[in-house]
């Protein structure tokens, strides 16, 4: 039930355009209304929030305290609702739109690659992908899946598990400058790029190593992983990720291997989303398909070898 003294789009953008222009008759011909229209919103809103927004000298509005600082929220509100009415246009003609919450540098270097297959096979459903880095709550958040790191049980209901996570030790070929499988104490004396996310990372790489924790937190920091690569790509130092987010400057030889081991990260990579929600056709869809997309990627050993 609407409160009564929640202003109406039509009060808001009143408001917004008296704010920006100073007068109702500008801000008139700006809305395509009349003036008296125009002061009326205004009036209503006033009254509605109980406090004059403007001051009114001669013919000229200017803000009130309460009215600049209405000013801000009233602009993000109208905002918002512009870019919700764009988004929600941009998937006319689609019989079903998927919401997907996915890690950033996942999305970017291991989904979006193989959209176009899921898009030639189900052309009617879009996809609404955004990056977080929190784990989403599929109850209070308005998204049908996510594709993030976390436990996984077996037969748990509204998940999925893809792959577990393989960090590996890489470089750019000129910063090893020829050499290869370096030991723990050659890697330690090189500079040694920390993802601030996750900030342990090379303290579990050298727990049994020997090697002064404290070395292993310095260096450049970064927030996420793709950044991490494109970093070691540029030689600013020796990056542990994991493999499959930087298996395409592996192939094309910008990053190298420079430890023969690797470690196992402490959680899989894994699709959530609401038990039941697969009785919709595009989830159902997408679960199925990313499902063989997984069963293509090859099996490697986990654990530090």
């Amino acid at each position: 039930m609407r409160r009564a003294y929640v202003p109406t789009i039509a009060e808001l953008e009143a408001f917004r355009a008296c704010a920006r222009y100073g007068t109702t008759i500008r801000a008139a011909d700006q809305l395509n209304l009349t003036q008296s229209s125009v002061s009326r919103s205004i009036g209503q809103l006033e009254d509605r929030l109980g406090v004059a927004l403007f001051h009114r000298v001669r013919q000229r509005l200017t803000l009130s305290d309460a009215g600049r600082r209405f000013a801000r929220d009233a602009e993000e509100i109208l905002d918002s609702l512009h870019e919700a009415a764009v988004r929600t246009m941009a998937f006319g003609g689609q019989s079903d739109v998927l919401s997907l919450a996915v890690l950033a540098t996942l999305a970017d270097r291991w989904l979006i690659p193989r959209l176009a297959r899921f898009h030639a096979a189900h052309p009617h459903v879009a996809i609404d992908l955004a990056v977080r880095l929190e784990t989403v709550d599929l109850e209070t958040e308005a998204f049908d899946a996510a594709i993030q790191r976390g436990p996984v049980e077996a037969g748990q209901p509204g998940m999925l598990r893809l792959f577990d996570e393989d960090l590996v030790v890489v470089a750019s070929p000129a910063l090893l400058d020829g050499r290869a499988a370096l030991d723990d104490v050659e890697l330690a004396a090189l500079p040694l790029l920390q993802q601030s996310t996750r900030p342990t990372l090379w303290l579990q790489w050298f727990q049994a190593a020997g090697v002064d924790p404290r070395t292993t937190l310095r260096g450049h920091r970064f927030e996420q992983f793709s950044m991490v690569v494109e970093a070691a790509v540029a030689g600013l130092g020796v990056a542990l990720v994991p493999e499959i987010l930087a298996e395409r400057e592996l192939a094309a030889g910008q990053l190298v291997m420079a430890s023969p081991n690797r470690i196992a990260g402490e959680f899989p990579y894994r699709l959530a989303f609401r038990p039941g929600g697969e009785d919709r056709p595009g989830l159902r869809e997408f679960v199925r398909w990313l499902s063989g997309e997984v069963a293509g990627q090859p099996l490697r050993s986990s654990g530090r070898t």
